[in-house]
This record gives C-alpha cells, sequence and structure tokens, in this order.
C-alpha cells in the first residue's frame, strides 16, 4: 500500500516507522509549508498536520478519490462540509480523536459507564488530560469526545467547558507536562466515594498503529465515512 502522511511531525515520523514495518510504502511526506504536491501518488492518505491545513488536505484527498485518516484536531467546525463532500464523491473518510485501540475502548466504557451513572444526581462528574508541552489544543480532542459521549448517555449534563463548570456542564482540567504522550481520567464523585476510570498513553506508538491499521482497512475497498468502530467492529 502507497502511503502519504500528510504531516510530518511527530506522529507522522512514528507513523511512517510503522507503516515501513508492516510492509507498506511511504510515497510522500507533507510538511506544513507543502503545497504542491501530487496525492494521487498515493493509495491512501493519513492526516496529523495542523487545524489551519486539515480540512484543505482532506478535502484534496476526496476531490482525488484518494481514501484519507485524519487524526488532526481542532479543525472540526469543518468536518459537516468534509463529510458532505465525502458523500457527493463518494469518497472514503475516516476522523477519529484517537486512534489508539485501546482509547477506542475506553470510549466505549466511557458510555456505558455514563448510561449507569445518569440516575445517580450524587455523583459529578469531572475530566482530566494530561499531555506533552508541545500540543497546541486544550482540551484535547480524546477529552472532548469523552465529554459529549457523557453528554449524549447522561441526563444531567449539556456542556463542557475548561478548568471551572457550572452545574450542567462538565469540567476539563487540561495540564501540558514534558513528554507525556497523553492521559485521560473520567471522574464520577459524591461525598461518600469516587470512581474513576483512565486511559495512560506510554508512548506514540498506540496511536500511530491504530492510525495505520484505519488506513489498511479503509484502503480495502471501502465508501463512505467511518469511525474506528467501524474499524474495530465494536460499538
Amino acid at each position: 500500500m502507497n502511503i502519504a502522511l500528510l504531516g510530518y511531525g511527530r506522529m507522522g515520523k512514528t507513523i511512517e516507522q510503522i507503516a515501513l514495518k508492516r510492509g507498506h510504502n511511504v510515497v510522500l511526506t507533507i510538511d506544513k509549508d507543502d503545497v504542491d504536491y501530487d496525492i494521487t501518488k498515493a493509495d491512501v492518505a493519513i492526516d496529523f498536520s495542523l487545524p489551519a491545513v486539515a480540512y484543505s488536505n482532506i478535502t484534496n484527498c476526496i476531490n482525488n478519490n484518494i481514501p484519507v485518516v485524519s487524526g488532526t484536531t481542532g479543525w472540526l467546525d469543518n468536518y459537516d462540509n468534509a463529510v458532505a463532500l465525502c458523500k457527493e464523491k463518494k469518497g472514503a473518510f475516516i476522523y477519529a480523536s484517537n486512534f489508539s485501540l485501546g482509547v477506542n475502548i475506553f470510549f466505549e466504557l466511557n458510555k456505558v459507564l455514563a448510561k449507569m451513572m445518569s440516575n445517580l444526581n450524587q455523583y459529578k462528574v469531572s475530566m482530566e488530560e494530561i499531555h506533552h508541552t508541545k500540543k497546541l489544543d486544550a482540551p484535547s480532542g480524546t477529552a472532548i469526545s469523552l465529554a459529549e459521549d457523557v453528554i449524549t448517555n447522561h441526563t444531567n449534563y449539556n456542556a463542557w467547558e475548561l478548568d471551572k463548570a457550572q452545574d450542567n456542564a462538565i469540567p476539563i482540567v487540561a495540564k501540558r507536562i514534558e513528554d507525556v504522550p497523553g492521559t485521560h481520567t473520567v471522574d464520577y464523585e459524591s461525598e461518600v466515594d469516587t470512581i474513576h476510570i483512565k486511559h495512560t498513553a506510554h508512548n506514540r506508538q498506540g496511536f500511530a498503529l491504530g492510525a495505520v491499521i484505519a488506513a489498511e482497512w479503509l484502503a480495502s475497498g471501502k465508501t463512505g465515512v467511518f469511525t474506528m468502530n467501524d474499524v474495530l467492529n465494536i460499538g
């Protein structure tokens, strides 16, 4: 499989290593200032670029009939437009806030727990995410996904807010600590106890492996807009 890497930072380089180990070819490595390239050299594209260019990267792939997997966060104001274009062009597209296989299982546990806790008003939900100091957005896309899944499955919350939150909003604390790949915690706390679920990434390998697995799955003749649940057949 010929892969285009759109974004060639630390994550892009880790994806490249894993892709090569799995027998694929990396035919394009596009950094933030590269604008004149031929995406049709690739069988599939993996986008871990910057928020400012992610949407143009994705639409370029879709317009050229190249399946595209994106893990860039911070561009989602245009997500619905990307979905509409993909459907119009009969393309293939996966966006995930986190491609780690373990995180996607964690997402499902979070949904189940939110449903179980929905009528237990004595428990208040809060979240914390910790990432390396070079991460630009806060809270993380993963934390936002966790919060939105709680809102969907819990009767008491209708929003999330960074740091302190009002009664019907979930507070998310975002910390930036050097060399932390990613830690996400969801707490349900009452006066008598706390229920605590947590995912800790030990390195970037899990994120990169999941992105390559998603690209392999998407490039096998799929058409449509998908999620990691489709790739992993969960949820």
